[in-house]
């Protein structure tokens, strides 16, 4: 059983993840000037899995079956291949503005797929949640500056197909989690990258040639290998592990607000009204669906007590 301390633990993970994604985007911008996408995600779970592995190798090893490496592969190759591929192809045809605004439909998606794999249930409580939390979101990301114009339509649609697919390896994970640890899960998911970025790679250094690699990029690339992958990703697989689906993924609209308070504190950008609305209303719908959590577990609480006192008289 989940304890109210796993419930925060798993929250602050989630929060901590989607926060260092938020403020990752300045450093990926530059890097990307000098180290062609697909590349840098090869580079960066190459880091990810060299920073987490003296950890698993301190416990002894991967310790799992090839029937579970292959499935963990897998879940990997949908996150990391499939929905990332999808993300730099859709933010390269669309806009960052679109980008911004589609891909926080994610916890929606989630919920959808947390109903269908995990037979979570879609209570009124998560509901409401998600739908305080995607107006908060909405405020702080102000739909206004998308653009929706027919020129835009296949960059639009892969980042639909991003969103979707993250939220399908989220809930992925919450399952595999069930039956393997979170350090191992996170290792060998990385790998499930590479059939997708490392030919995509290869043609991209053919096309341009060995990516040059100033002092600074070279911080910057082990910043993304090490903490936006390694770190992030682990805590993100983490916040999966310890809470419902449903609840994990709202965390993901902290990336936002973290990318707008960053921005504001390094490139002096203003801070509206309507991001501080937008700020409330998304911790309104986190509190409320963690509210939901510490319910049940008081209720499975009571109900464990009750039985044991049954037992004694």
């Amino acid at each position: 059983m989940r304890t109210g301390k796993s419930s925060l633990a798993g929250i602050f993970a989630g929060l901590t993840a989607a926060g260092i994604w938020g403020g990752v985007f300045v450093v990926s911008k530059a890097v990307m000037e000098h180290v062609p996408p697909f590349t840098l995600i090869t580079i960066r779970m190459i880091l990810g899995i060299l920073t987490l592995f003296p950890f698993l190798a301190a416990r002894g090893g991967l310790r799992i079956s090839r029937e579970v490496f292959w499935r963990l592969f897998w879940v990997g190759f949908v996150g990391y291949g499939v929905s990332i591929g999808f993300q730099f192809t859709g933010t390269h045809l669309s806009t960052a503005a679109n980008g911004a605004l589609v891909t926080s439909a994610t916890p929606a998606f989630v919920l959808f797929f947390a109903a269908l794999i995990l037979k979570e249930r879609i209570t009124f409580r998560k509901f409401a949640a998600l739908a305080l939390a995607s107006l908060g979101v909405l405020a702080v990301i102000d739909p206004r500056q998308a653009a929706f114009s027919s020129s835009l339509f296949l960059g639009n649609l892969s980042l639909v197909a991003a969103a979707t697919t993250w939220a399908l390896y989220s809930v992925l994970i919450r399952k595999v989690t069930r039956e393997t640890d979170v350090l191992t899960v996170s290792l060998v998911t990385f790998a499930g990258a590479f059939p997708v970025s490392v030919p995509l790679a290869a043609w991209e250094i053919s096309q341009t040639g060995i990516p040059s690699c100033p002092p600074s990029v070279c911080w910057g690339i082990l910043f993304l290998g090490t903490v936006s992958t390694a770190l992030a990703m682990y805590l993100w697989n983490t916040a999966f592990a310890l809470l419902d689906a449903g609840v994990a993924s709202l965390t993901f609209f902290s990336q936002p607000v973290i990318g707008t308070l960053l921005s504001a504190y390094f490139l002096h950008e203003k801070i509206t009204p309507l991001f501080v609305l937008g700020g409330i209303l998304l911790g309104a719908g986190l509190l409320l669906a963690s509210g939901e959590k510490n319910q049940e577990e008081s209720k499975i609480s009571r109900s464990a007590d009750s039985a044991l006192g049954n037992r004694k008289t």
